[in-house]
C-alpha cells in the first residue's frame, strides 16, 4: 500500500469515526459549555474589573480549557475503545502516581484545605483526582468485563479484586483530603458493580459500609475542621456564620432572587457584588439562578437529562460487557456530580466543593468531563463496527 493510500485510507477511518458520533449528546454538551461560559464570565468580570485586572482573565482561561478538553475528547474517541483493555494499567498507573504526587511535600499544593493540586509552568493547576475518576472506571470496568466472557456474573473473587483496584486511589484521595471526589467516584464504582451482574448482596453490602464508614468519621474526628463545619452548616446554616454557613445562606438567596425569569445576563446584583465566595467555580449554579432564573436553570436540567438519556442509550446498545460498563461508570459520574454539585448550592445536600460538570470553572475539571463524553462517544461510534 503507497502512502497516499495509506493516510487516505486513515483519513476515511476519522471520518467514519466522526459520522457515528451522537449528534444529540454532542448538541447538548455544546450548549452546556456555551452557557457555562457565559456565566464563568457574568460571574467574574465585575469582581475582576473593580480590582484593576483583566475583566476577561476567567473568560480567557475557560475558553482555553474548553479547548484543550476538545482536544483531549476527540483523542479519545480515535482508539477503539475495545483496544484499551491494553492500556488500562497503564492507565490506572498514571492516575495512582499523580494521586501520590499531589501529596509530596514542595509538589502538590494546598488550596481550601485540600492537598490536591500540582502547579504547572504559566499558573495553570492540575488536580489528578478529577483524572483519576477516568482511570478508575475504566480499570474496574476491563477487569469485570474480563471475567464475564466464561460466566454470566462476577465471581465474588473478582469483586473484591476490583474493590481493590479502586481502593487504592480512593485512599489517596481521602488523605488529601477530598470527600467530594471520592463520594462520586463511589457512587460510579456501585454503579459499575451492580450493572455488572453481581450479586445483589455485594452493592447492599457498600452502601451499608458507606454509612457507617461515614458516620465513624465523623464521631472520631477523622475529618478536617472545615469539613465538620460544612456538614454542621448543612444542618444548622447558623452553625458557621462567618465562612460555610455564610456561603449556604447567600447561595440560597442569590439562586432565589431570579425568580421565574431571572434579572438578566451580567445583571445579578448579587453576583456583581461578589456576595457568594468561589461563585465561578463550585458555585457557578447560583449565577444562573440569579440571572436566567428559574426557566433557566430548568433548560440547564433538560440538557443534562438529555446527556444522561444518550448515555443510558449508548449503555444499552453496547455490544460488550466492557463497554457497558464504561458508560454505566460515566454515566453515575455525571448524575452524581450534577445532583452534589446543584443540591449544595440549593442546601439539599453538604458542601463538598465538587464543580458543576461542563460549567464550572477549572482545568482538571473539564478535561475530565470531555474525556468522558469522548469515551461515550467512543462507544456510540463503534456500537456497529
Amino acid at each position: 500500500m503507497s502512502f497516499r493510500h495509506f493516510t487516505g485510507h486513515r483519513r476515511r477511518a476519522r471520518r467514519a469515526i466522526m459520522e457515528g458520533f451522537d449528534p444529540i449528546l454532542t448538541i447538548a454538551v455544546g450548549f452546556l459549555l456555551i452557557i457555562g461560559t457565559l456565566l464563568v464570565y457574568a460571574a467574574t468580570r465585575s469582581w475582576y474589573g473593580s480590582l484593576g485586572l483583566d475583566p476577561q482573565y476567567y473568560l480567557k482561561r475557560h475558553i482555553f480549557n474548553i479547548l484543550i478538553g476538545g482536544v483531549l475528547a476527540f483523542g479519545t474517541t480515535l482508539i477503539d475503545y475495545r483496544l484499551l483493555r491494553a492500556y488500562t494499567p497503564i492507565v490506572w498507573g498514571i492516575g495512582v502516581v499523580g494521586l501520590i504526587a499531589v501529596l509530596i511535600p514542595g509538589i502538590g499544593l494546598e488550596i481550601n484545605g485540600a492537598r490536591g493540586w500540582i502547579s504547572l509552568p504559566g499558573g495553570f493547576q492540575v488536580q489528578p483526582a478529577e483524572l483519576a475518576k477516568i482511570s478508575i472506571i475504566i480499570g474496574l470496568s476491563m477487569l469485570l468485563s474480563e471475567r464475564l466472557h466464561d460466566r454470566d456474573q462476577p465471581s465474588s473473587r473478582d469483586v473484591l479484586q476490583g474493590l481493590f483496584i479502586a481502593a487504592i486511589p480512593i485512599v489517596l484521595i481521602l488523605v488529601q483530603p477530598d470527600m467530594g471526589t471520592v463520594l462520586i467516584i463511589s457512587a460510579s464504582v456501585v454503579t459499575i458493580i451492580a450493572v455488572s451482574g453481581a450479586p445483589s448482596r455485594w452493592v447492599v453490602g457498600l452502601l451499608v459500609i458507606a454509612l457507617l464508614g461515614g458516620f465513624t468519621v465523623v464521631k472520631v474526628g477523622a475529618i478536617n475542621d472545615y469539613q465538620l463545619k460544612r456538614l454542621q452548616s448543612f444542618v444548622d446554616p447558623t452553625a458557621d456564620p462567618q465562612s460555610s454557613g455564610y456561603q449556604l445562606r447567600q447561595s440560597r438567596i442569590t439562586v432565589g432572587s431570579g425568580g421565574i425569569i431571572g434579572k438578566g445576563l451580567f445583571n445579578g446584583p448579587q453576583t456583581n457584588g461578589r456576595f457568594v465566595p468561589e461563585q465561578q467555580t463550585d458555585f457557578i449554579f447560583t449565577v444562573a439562578g440569579e440571572e436566567l432564573g428559574f426557566l433557566g436553570c430548568g433548560a440547564i436540567l433538560l440538557l443534562y437529562l438529555i446527556i444522561l438519556m444518550r448515555g443510558f442509550r449508548i449503555a444499552r446498545r453496547s455490544q460488550d460487557s466492557f463497554g457497558r460498563l464504561v458508560c454505566t461508570g460515566v454515566i453515575a459520574w455525571f448524575a452524581f456530580q450534577v445532583f452534589e454539585n446543584i443540591g449544595m448550592t440549593m442546601g439539599l445536600m453538604p458542601m463538598t466543593g465538587v464543580p458543576l460538570p461542563f460549567m464550572s470553572y477549572g482545568g482538571s475539571s473539564m478535561f475530565a468531563n470531555l474525556i468522558g463524553i469522548g469515551l461515550l462517544q467512543n462507544i456510540h461510534a463503534r456500537q456497529r463496527g
